[in-house]
Order: structure tokens, then C-alpha cells, then sequence
């Protein structure tokens, strides 16, 4: 199944190049939903509404996908977790780039470890990236993105499967400079996440999802997750011996080589067969 949200909040079940409107069901969950909860009250209880989800989005009219705005599929994330240096190839890319930063970071993901980008960075394509400094350089990367089903913690790499709702396409965009990598990956609209959720079941191999990257039409990275140094559960795993994860937590799993430098005006596609497609507008920030 593949879940979005669109418009004005809404909720949609994607089949085919249409969206069905099952927004009541939306409103009915977070109705329930203590508002001290930690989590995206709809994640949270998918599997619970997932077959109701699917019989409503049969009976709702189709709305085209080209037709809607599309946001993020997680609406409230209590955390975006994410992994740096994941890919070897974008290890030995940015090497020269470490060195004469001066960086503290190893390059080594199990030294390093996870970090942290604002909640509030996170949009859907729609929204676009807001290039908050165009006279410094802002790079996109290209990302598998894990969406949590269910709170956990210590998870075990046998088990951590069975802790994933879905997954998304995501872009960790990223200013470059002497910061602290979370306070410069972190500006508003610089996690992009979408085009909608699909759920875990329809991908059953986390460690085979081919990825593709184009910035107006050229394509800049392109892999695949069997690349991965830390692959899905690894990742999981090392998560959750540090945090809690909650329902609508995401990982972005981490990027390949190829990073490259955007600008207002650019339009960045992201792809993969196993998910979908989504292009997301470069613009200028705003105050």
C-alpha cells in the first residue's frame, strides 16, 4: 500500500497514478490519539486501519497524483535520525573535502554515529527545498528513508524488521561549512521526504532498492541499498541502543557519491521502482 498526505492535511491511499481521499478515517485516529503521545498518530495505528484504509480508498474517487501537492507521508516525526557516511563511495568522494575542513569525524559510521535533524526540517516535495544561503554551497543527497511502525528500543538486527511501517525517498540536503552537522542539515524544508509511505510489505528486500538522482534532468547519484555499510537492521540496531524509536520516527539511511551543489530555480527528481517518484522544487528562502 502507498500512503500519502496532500493538500490541505489530507490522507491518501495511492493506486495506479490516483489518489483516493480517506481522510475521515485520518480524523477518527487522531481523535483518539492522547495529545501527549509521542508519535504520528496514524503510523501509529496502521495496523490496525490498514484494511479499512484500503476498502475506503475503493469506494473514494481518484484524484491524479500531477493534480495534488504532495507533503510529507509522516505528518507529526518525533525524530529524523540519520546516518553519515554510509556508502564507501561518497567516503573516498568527500575525503579531500574532510581534510582540509579539518573535520573531528572518522568517516567511520560505528565511531561517528547516527545524528539528529530538526523535526521541523522535514516537508514534502511540494513544499521545496528553501535555500537558506545562496552564497555558501547546498548539496542534495539522495536517501532510502525508514519510517518506524512501532516503539522499540534495543532492538536486535533478527527483529528489526518487524519494527518498519515503510518506506520513503528522502533528500538530506545539506550546507556545507565548519558547523556542526546537525545544525547545518537541519534549516527548514532541508529533510524532504515523499513522495508517500510504502508500506514494508510491498518492499520485502530493504537491502535491494535501486535509487536514482537527477537535478534537471541529469542524473548525479545512483545506487543501490546493497551498498549500504550499515544496512536497514544494522541501522535499527545501532538506533536503538542509543534512543527509543517511536511510530513516524524516520532514518535517512545515508547517501552514495555524486553529492552535488543546487540552486533556486533547480528541480531535483528522486526515483526508485520499488517506490516512486517525486520531484522537488528549489527556491529561494524567505523570512
Amino acid at each position: 500500500m502507498r500512503i500519502c498526505r496532500f493538500g490541505d492535511d489530507r490522507l491518501g491511499v495511492v493506486i495506479g497514478d490516483k489518489i483516493h481521499d480517506v481522510t475521515d478515517i485520518q480524523t477518527e485516529v487522531r481523535a483518539k490519539t492522547p495529545y501527549t503521545a509521542i508519535c504520528d498518530a496514524v503510523i501509529a495505528a496502521l495496523p490496525q486501519i490498514k484494511d479499512r484504509l484500503m476498502e475506503a480508498a475503493k469506494k473514494a474517487p481518484g484524484l491524479d497524483v500531477a493534480s495534488v501537492k504532495l507533503l510529507s507521508p509522516v505528518a507529526r516525526v518525533p525524530k529524523i535520525v540519520a546516518a553519515p557516511t554510509n556508502y564507501q563511495d561518497h567516503i573516498i568522494e568527500m575525503e579531500a573535502a574532510r581534510q582540509a575542513g579539518g573535520s573531528k569525524h572518522t568517516a567511520k559510521i560505528g565511531t561517528d554515529g547516527l545524528f539528529l535533524k530538526a523535526p521541523t526540517s522535514l516537508v514534502g516535495p511540494s513544499e521545496g527545498v528553501p535555500v537558506r544561503f545562496p552564497e555558501r554551497r547546498t548539496d542534495h543527497e539522495l536517501e532510502l528513508v525508514v519510517v518506524i511502525g512501532k516503539q522499540c528500543t534495543n532492538v536486535t538486527q533478527a527483529d528489526a524488521l518487524n519494527y518498519v511501517a515503510g518506506y520513503s525517498l528522502g533528500l538530506d540536503m545539506t550546507i556545507r561549512g565548519p558547523e556542526d552537522r546537525s545544525f547545518r542539515k537541519s534549516p527548514d524544508g532541508y529533510a524532504v521526504l515523499g513522495p508517500w509511505m510504502v508500506t514494508a510489505d510491498e518492499v520485502p528486500d530493504p537491502t535491494d532498492v535501486p535509487l536514482e538522482l537527477k537535478v534537471n534532468g541529469e542524473t548525479r547519484q545512483k545506487t543501490n541499498t546493497a551498498y549500504l555499510i550499515y544496512n536497514v537492521v544494522r541501522l535499527i540496531e545501532f538506533a536503538t541502543s542509543f534512543y527509543t524509536l517511536y511510530p513516524g520516527d524516520v532514518i535517512y539511511t545515508g547517501t552514495c557519491s555524486g553529492v552535488g551543489p543546487v540552486k533556486p530555480g533547480d528541480v531535483i527528481t528522486l526515483e526508485s521502482p520499488l517506490i516512486g517518484r517525486m520531484d522537488v522544487p528549489v527556491r529561494a528562502h524567505q523570512a
